[in-house]
């Protein structure tokens, strides 16, 4: 079985789990030491973070 690409870079991972707080956690433990709840949670946080992104790019200049 082929492991999957991940969509997210490992820049974005670290900033958003510094912005939740689980940032020790996946430091000391790596990525599966975060709950699954934690993980739902990074994956909101990712996509408010590129709504805003794109929402500033349409807005004229």
């Amino acid at each position: 079985m082929s492991r999957r690409r991940g969509i997210m870079s490992d820049q974005l991972k670290e900033e958003v789990a510094k912005e939740l707080g689980i940032y020790d956690t996946v430091h000391q433990e790596g990525w599966g030491g975060i709950k699954s709840r934690d993980s739902g949670n990074m994956v909101k946080q990712a996509i408010k973070m590129a709504e805003r992104q794109l929402g500033d790019q349409s807005e004229p200049r």
